[in-house]
């Protein structure tokens, strides 16, 4: 064995094991970022309970934003899966599509919910601003969106 490339089965399973840990890698980042937006919603909340004031559900939108990540994640794994046979030249390749594609994911995914944290913030005090916010939140999801469909045309 030479290389791993000369090994058709390592090559094989380093491929399938790319397409995996696309998913487990932004599965951690949408955990760590649902966590950060999250945090900040139920401190809002609990700031409004305190205060006698409605707690504004829209809240849990930049809560849950960063799980969209997962799902990319899901459709690059399948992508690639649906690609990748022993004989495949391209398996290298596919092992750092899933290994880059995931680590980009996961990136997104936790600045997603630190600027989902920030914008919870600011419209539980004003109630305003809520379009200016999901925007932002929108400028990541579109990072994350544009990275799935970059690796999906190299697949």
């Amino acid at each position: 064995m030479d290389s791993i490339i000369s090994d058709s089965q390592l090559a094989y399973h380093l491929a399938l094991f790319g397409a995996y840990i696309a998913v487990g890698l932004t599965s951690i980042g949408s955990l760590i970022g649902c966590c950060y937006a999250g945090g900040a919603a139920l401190g809002c909340w609990k700031r409004a309970y305190q205060e006698n004031k409605p707690a504004p559900f829209a809240l849990s939108i930049f809560a849950g934003a960063p799980l969209s990540q997962t799902i990319y994640a899901m459709i690059l794994m399948v992508m690639l899966i649906g690609k990748t046979t022993p004989e495949s030249p391209a398996l290298l390749s596919h092992f750092l599509m899933g290994t880059f594609g995931g680590i980009i994911l996961t990136i997104a995914a936790i600045f997603q919910g630190k600027i989902g944290a920030i914008a919870c913030d600011m419209y539980s005090d004003s109630n305003k601003g809520f379009g200016n916010a999901i925007t932002i939140v929108g400028i990541v999801e579109t990072v994350a969106l544009f990275a799935t469909i970059f690796a999906a045309m190299a697949i």
